[in-house]
């Protein structure tokens, strides 16, 4: 096989995967010399030239000239009367340039010149895949599911491309069927071996941004600002928008007419309850807005530990603090600061974390996560509300509330 035909052999994957000439001649150079190494130790003797042009390469041999019957290496030194019988004036210790035909390396040898050719193609392929989708992080794919399996399920593009998806990247309430269209972002592109692996998610804050700049044209051209982005999967959503222009409404804008722009948002996110809300930079106002439509009397900031103290009537605490926490948490992650919720009640009041020694502080701590920090704020919330709030049995509860009950009393 002659180096032309050698080429040609390899011209259907060069084709498929669209690699163009000069890489598939850098490709053949580089798997050449591995092959010089692996045979010869090295390919320090050896000039490998190829042409794009012609669509071919020649390997040259580098040989010393040396004095008759003082070869040591047939392969790398020429006796000086062989040399002279193809030119006169070659003298001891001069170079000797030899073209060696890619037969004469021998079948194995252009065997493995295929593999190392085969591997370093598949190789180039690779890098050329991870760099194609690492560029493109944080992008919105359209695939096709072709694979379900139970920790992730695998999508195709258009051009063959796979991506996985794993569980903990889909909605709770995501149920794929094989065929099915999904819309998705590029979150990373990792490396199993050799192989790029392109993940993509629902999950992510930044597949939330995607859909709206695709459904809301103002956010889209930069006419509205998408300043934050906070979401529970499947649950609630927060978004925190501004506008260059002070007379456009930048919520109306995002919410549409009786929400219609909004509305092919939330049926992407499985029925995800979004909150639009208008940026300000007062802390004071970003952290009412919020937490959404709720009675609020009065708020106090702490700027340097990012944190904020609201006041609110007892009735509006289930409002303020939401299912499960959800609203004070992603009001929390939305405005930056870590909120409190001070419940105005009629008589004396106790703060919990006076009780440390008859309640467990990891008890106290998870009365606090949903903004219960005194003793009024308990016992003044049904048991049964409580249990569906905090991660404790009921009946540890109705012990907590004796304990606080006691205490009010004395």
């Amino acid at each position: 096989m002659d180096s032309l035909a050698l080429i040609e052999a390899f011209g259907d994957f060069k084709d498929e995967k669209s690699i163009s000439k000069i890489d598939l001649m850098a490709i053949i150079e580089d798997s050449l010399k591995t092959l010089l190494r692996k045979r010869f130790d090295s390919d320090d003797h050896f000039d490998v030239i190829v042409n794009p042009d012609k669509g071919d390469f020649q390997i040259f041999l580098n040989k010393i000239i040396v004095e008759d019957d003082m070869s040591e290496d047939d392969d790398l030194e020429i006796e000086i009367s062989e040399a002279k019988k193809i030119d006169e004036s070659f003298e001891v210790g001069e170079d000797y340039t030899v073209e060696i035909p890619i037969a004469q390396l021998g079948r194995r040898s252009i065997l493995t010149l295929k593999q190392i050719l085969s591997t370093k193609l598949q190789e180039h392929n690779n890098s050329l895949l991870y760099d194609q989708f690492h560029d493109r992080i944080g992008e919105l794919i359209l695939g096709e599911v072709h694979h379900i399996r139970k920790q992730h399920a695998i999508l195709l593009d258009e051009e063959g491309n796979e991506f996985i998806l794993p569980k903990e990247n889909q909605i709770p309430s995501d149920f794929y069927k094989k065929g099915e269209t999904v819309r998705a972002i590029i979150e990373k592109v990792d490396f199993k071996g050799s192989k790029p692996v392109i993940i993509i998610s629902r999950t992510s804050p930044v597949f939330l941004e995607k859909l709206l700049e695709l459904e809301i044209p103002e956010i889209q051209d930069g006419t509205i600002m998408l300043k934050k982005v906070v979401r529970i999967p499947g649950e609630k959503a927060k978004i925190a928008v501004d506008a260059y222009d002070d007379r456009i409404d930048p919520v109306g804008a995002c919410v549409g007419v009786k929400g219609s722009r909004i509305h092919g948002v939330v049926r992407e996110l499985r029925n995800e309850n979004i909150d639009v809300i208008q940026w300000s930079k007062n802390p004071e106002i970003m952290v009412k807005r919020a937490l959404g439509n709720v009675t609020i009397n009065k708020i106090e900031i702490n700027v340097e530990k990012n944190y904020a103290l609201v006041f609110t009537p007892i009735e509006e605490i289930s409002r303020v603090i939401g299912k499960q926490g959800q609203n004070i948490r992603l009001a929390s992650w939305l405005s930056g600061f870590e909120i409190d919720v001070h419940r105005e009640v009629e008589g004396e009041d106790v703060e919990l974390t006076e009780f440390g020694d008859e309640i467990q502080d990891w008890i106290i701590q998870e009365f606090r996560k949903i903004g219960l920090n005194t003793a009024r704020s308990i016992l003044d919330k049904d048991t049964e509300a409580l249990v569906n709030l905090v991660d404790l049995e009921e009946e540890q509860i109705d012990e907590v509330k004796q304990i606080l009950r006691d205490e009010l009393e004395d």
